[in-house]
């Protein structure tokens, strides 16, 4: 009966700030003493140590601020709670599930979007969800061409990017072309993590947007029968590649982590990341050698917005909700922003933050190795899921030993 009031509450709270369009004090003030106490158990990878000190920081944050305890539950793919959720719902786990919040976007997003495993719609619920630049970073309303509507809250910003050894590469290839030349000089020295690692598949994603005949079938779903020929271009690209990487291209390295090692180590020149500010962070964790910096592609590489979702069966919605809420506030952003916490993008507008908010950016450090958003240009959208779920399973039937 406690459990059904509270839920009832909560749906009273939800409808009563979407009538309004944002949350009221009182509102909020009510859903905050629900959480009270709660743990909240946030699936979300966990490979990263900048990352997972950065999550350790906002449980010890939540913990002070809302008596929420944060458990990291430290995921190799996300895929793992989302087939968690989807198998506590074929069981007839309505309620109680096992996964409160997960770090999600993509394929993962549009799975569980697809099979009714999220709550929400929530972000109206969230006050610091205002202050989100939806006018110039159009991916946090879409996620991989996928409507987000209300159902995950935007909290980074990424762009593809290449880590390299800046005293053995005065000037570094400029477009996929180029990359591919320059790995036939200089043999061995460059690779990619093996797919479907995210940096892997995006790489593909990255060859093929160059390659392909026609780059707005990308934002499309495609059909197998489709595939194979719009596709082409890109294992014809691999199959000149593949002998000029590392190792001859008979192994691949694991994970990005694993080929950032690579590179620290010397045995490559040129590595992948996700984050703009990555680099520098390494730099300044000793993970990298300050002899490295950062290059874009001139035509725009591939950039996306990551979320955080909060399953239907959740156990601690309140405190979810709580959580979520504060990964979009001034403090939380310029904490992730800063390069030797994270690096990570902001989500928010600047321009909608009081002087005090905003000095917590400008005061911020860029990082040695991190291009300025001029140097980033232009941010190519993330291919429709289909085409990364189809060019994930082509490759290990190609190319996996």
């Amino acid at each position: 009966m406690a459990r059904f009031h509270r839920l009832h509450l909560i749906l009273l709270i939800f409808v009563l700030l979407l009538s309004h369009n944002q949350a009221s004090a009182n509102s909020w003030s009510e859903l905050r003493e629900i959480g009270r106490g709660q743990t909240v158990y946030w699936n979300a990878w966990g490979g990263g140590v900048e990352i997972n000190q950065y999550i350790r920081w906002v449980g010890q944050e939540l913990n002070k601020k809302y008596d929420v305890e944060l458990k990291h539950v430290k995921l190799s793919d996300t895929s793992e709670a989302v087939n968690r959720v989807l198998a506590e719902k074929i069981a007839g786990r309505d309620q109680d599930g096992s996964v409160d919040l997960i770090w999600i976007n993509g394929e993962n997003f549009a799975k569980m979007k697809e099979n009714q495993l999220l709550y929400g719609p929530f972000t109206n619920i969230l006050p610091n969800f205002s202050l989100v630049d939806f006018e110039n970073k159009p991916t946090t309303l879409l996620d991989f061409t996928i409507p987000v509507d209300g159902l995950e809250a935007p909290w980074g910003m990424a762009q593809f990017n290449f880590p390299y050894n800046a005293e053995r590469i005065p000037s570094p290839p400029k477009n996929v072309a180029e990359l591919l030349a320059w790995s036939k000089k200089n043999s061995g020295r460059f690779s990619y993590p093996a797919p479907p690692d995210f940096l892997g598949s995006t790489f593909l994603q990255q060859i093929l947007l160059e390659t392909i005949e026609n780059s707005d079938s990308l934002q499309r779903p495609i059909e197998m029968d489709q595939f194979q020929e719009a596709s082409q271009p890109l294992w014809d690209y691999l199959e000149q590649l593949h002998p000029h990487l590392w190792r001859q291209g008979e192994t691949f390295p694991a994970s990005g982590p694993a080929l950032r090692q690579l590179l620290d180590d010397g045995q490559v020149d040129i590595a992948l990341s996700f984050n703009p500010s990555d680099t520098s962070a390494a730099i300044t964790s000793g993970l990298l050698p300050e002899s490295t910096r950062t290059f874009v592609l001139e035509a725009g590489t591939i950039g996306n917005t990551h979320f955080v979702a909060i399953p239907y069966n959740a156990a601690n919605q309140e405190g979810a909700l709580l959580a979520a809420n504060f990964l979009l506030s001034p403090e939380a952003q310029a904490q992730k922003q800063n390069p030797e916490i994270w690096g990570d993008g902001t989500v928010l507008d600047l321009s909608k933050l009081s002087a005090a908010q905003r000095e917590l950016f400008d005061d911020l450090p860029r990082g040695i190795a991190t291009l300025s958003p001029e140097e980033l240009g232009k941010t190519q959208p993330n291919p429709h899921p289909d085409w990364r779920n189809l060019l994930d399973a082509e490759w290990q039937r190609r190319y996996a030993n």
